[in-house]
């Protein structure tokens, strides 16, 4: 899988603004994936409903924005289902802002957690280590905004973001439905 195929953080907020919508790609990037690391069907196709109605309204996304959603989605499953665990949070840039990343960073875990929440809302059956990760990026999401421009936050961000990271393969690994052997291969 090459990088240059892979859309970040800054392409899908162009695009979003683009379409007049009013949604953080951190947090659309988590919602995809707390759907997929709690179980989502590899098969299903109404996370764009979904998604919809999270963040349009139930308007009806533009192309554009349902492109990009759907190219998202199969990034997602290849970098969690990748041997060389190749997953990767979509957070603003290196060159932003701490106080721009941790903004980014907190909408990312609530995302997850809403993502997480809608697949697994009629399944309260999870390990203390996934409730325990619940519970942190609860937390993260409600880190104060007012944060210092200094080398100790840069590397709490740092630290905090990797145990994010390492916190979705668990859930993956606990909780996913990864499509067969045969479908791996021809993700699109």
């Amino acid at each position: 899988m090459s990088d240059q195929s892979l859309l970040d953080f800054a392409d899908l907020q162009a695009t979003l603004s683009a379409e007049s919508l009013q949604a953080h790609a951190s947090e659309l990037h988590g919602v995809l994936t707390g759907l997929i690391a709690s179980g989502y069907e590899f098969e299903s196709t109404d996370y764009i409903a979904m998604l919809n109605d999270m963040f349009n309204n139930g308007e009806g996304f533009p192309l554009a924005v349902k492109s990009a959603i759907k190219q998202v989605y199969s990034e997602i499953w290849q970098s969690l289902l990748d041997d060389s665990f190749g997953f990767k949070l979509m957070l603003p840039d290196d060159d932003d802002t701490i106080a721009e990343r941790a903004n980014g960073l907190g909408h990312w875990v609530q995302g997850f957690n809403l993502g997480y929440g809608l697949q697994q809302k009629d399944n309260a059956v999870a390990s203390e280590d996934v409730k325990e990760v619940l519970s942190d990026f609860s937390e993260i999401a409600n880190l104060s905004d007012e944060i210092d421009d200094d080398e100790a936050t840069e590397q709490a961000y740092y630290e905090i973001a990797e145990y994010v990271k390492v916190s979705v393969l668990l859930c993956f690994a606990e909780l996913a439905s990864p499509p067969s052997t045969d479908d791996k291969k021809t993700i699109h």
